[in-house]
């Protein structure tokens, strides 16, 4: 019974991952990369985002609250699981590991840009987190950096969840198959990066 309800909740934290929070995620990468295009454009799309019908009915069950069970579950599973010697490759047990870590920094990160952009909105001290925001935000150095490793740790946690979610929903099962998934995953990682990395060099 205990062994069937925890598959049950791994299985839910890995779709949830993907779905929606992956789609989230890449959206939002997406809308940053407007900054690109100049203040204007990026305003454009984030009110534009801001401004959906039942924007705060898809911000609390489509995003925060699968959020939430991800992350702290993402935690437990970070704090006991162990590595799965014999059964991956060297290089699969070393990026478990970097999934863990990464998972670990993403809740302090995620915590910190929510806190710092959606919940001064919420409190009255901003308007709309626009592009002045993110800019003041980025014109620390050691904020850019945090930014940085945060959407690169972002982008990796879901290249290689995404992985793990194929095998674990069985889509990718031969040793062929994870092979094609490394290299399509590996693909996601870095055009997502670089698509993070750009935008937030446009607010600099």
């Amino acid at each position: 019974m205990l062994e069937n309800r925890e598959f049950l909740l791994r299985r839910l934290h890995s779709l949830l991952g993907i779905i929606p929070i992956g789609l989230f995620l890449t959206q939002h990468l997406i809308v940053n990369h407007f900054a690109t295009q100049g203040e204007s454009s990026f305003n454009n799309a984030s009110h534009f985002m801001a401004n959906l019908p039942f924007v705060i009915f898809l911000e609390i069950f489509v995003i925060y609250l699968p959020l939430l069970y991800h992350a702290f579950y993402g935690l437990y599973i970070a704090f006991t699981s162990k590595h799965n010697v014999g059964k991956y490759s060297y290089m699969r047990n070393a990026l478990f590991t970097a999934q863990r870590y990464t998972g670990v920094f993403l809740v302090i990160f995620i915590a910190w840009h929510v806190f710092e952009t959606r919940f001064q909105v919420a409190i009255g001290n901003a308007a709309e987190a626009d592009f002045n925001m993110m800019e003041n935000i980025l014109s620390n150095p050691l904020m850019l950096a945090f930014y940085i490793v945060g959407v690169v740790a972002a982008t990796f946690h879901l290249a290689n969840g995404l992985w793990s979610f194929l095998v674990t929903w069985g889509i990718t099962q031969s040793e062929k198959a994870q092979r094609g998934a490394t290299y399509f995953t590996l693909l996601v990682f870095v055009v997502l990066s670089v698509i993070g990395i750009r935008a937030l060099f446009a607010f600099v």
